[in-house]
């Protein structure tokens, strides 16, 4: 777990980078007919039906989609907030929203930033998940900056921390605990989610899962079960509406 964690300023020091599976990201014609709408139950919205899966992660949408997308990402990660700014706008309007597709995220350990982060998410209700993800994204510049811009004491204090105590720190120095606590989160549900051994049996259980389906860089995703082989929306889209029928 401790190599998990990563804790140490010479993990600090990659955070911004070595996110990125490698896979090719060239983009073929997408097909922009309209998609068949696949009603949701009372006039519902699929996009706010969020469900806990099995295998950890949060699924948006039609539990009976046609295709099933799966999404390894690390919060630390930019090429995951890149994706989430240029495709999860129009993967959640267009794709989730029509019943076509369900979208799963499974928050996947890469940097010493994302175990914290990984348990916080899994603690919070499923209306919550989605949200959070979007914003932390969206503001990961700012509290990466504080995480960097950690003092030598700081960082010499992590490398004796124990890997549970050390991403607490961590957390506590991005004010990624204010996050949730602004958000709904209270205090003592907080450090209780933090201190829980389960929780970090979870998020190295998903981490464990996409190792062994083959994931070694985010964000990865699987399309009915099959690796994708792409990491941006313009490579992702056409493939997805390939699998609808």
């Amino acid at each position: 777990m401790k190599s998990m964690l990563m804790a140490g300023a010479a993990a600090l020091a990659i955070l911004l980078g070595g996110c990125g599976d490698g896979a090719g990201n060239s983009a073929a014609p997408v097909d922009n007919s309209a998609l068949k709408q696949i009603p949701a139950p009372n006039n519902g919205d699929w996009t706010q039906m969020v469900v806990k899966t099995a295998e950890g992660g949060f699924r948006m949408g039609n539990p009976e989609a046609p295709v099933k997308l799966v999404e390894y990402g690390s919060i630390g990660c930019h090429v995951c907030a890149e994706f989430e700014e240029a495709g999860a706008p129009e993967l959640r309007d267009t794709y989730v929203k029509s019943g076509q597709v369900s979208w799963e995220f499974r928050p996947y350990l890469l940097f010493p930033t994302d175990p914290g982060i990984s348990m916080l998410l899994l603690c919070q209700d499923e209306s919550a998940f989605f949200p959070a993800i979007e914003q932390l994204y969206k503001d990961q510049k700012g509290w990466m900056g504080k995480i960097q811009s950690m003092s030598a004491e700081q960082e010499k204090a992590l490398q004796t921390m124990n890997p549970r105590d050390a991403g607490v720190a961590i957390v506590k120095l991005g004010g990624i605990d204010e996050f949730f606590r602004v958000r709904g989160m209270p205090s003592s549900r907080i450090q209780s989610c933090l201190a829980d051994p389960a929780m970090i049996e979870k998020v190295a259980a998903i981490k464990k899962l996409g190792d062994e389906q083959g994931v070694n860089g985010t964000p990865s995703f699987f399309i009915d079960g099959t690796f994708a082989g792409v990491g941006n929306w313009a490579g992702l889209e056409p493939l997805l509406r390939g699998a609808i029928s």
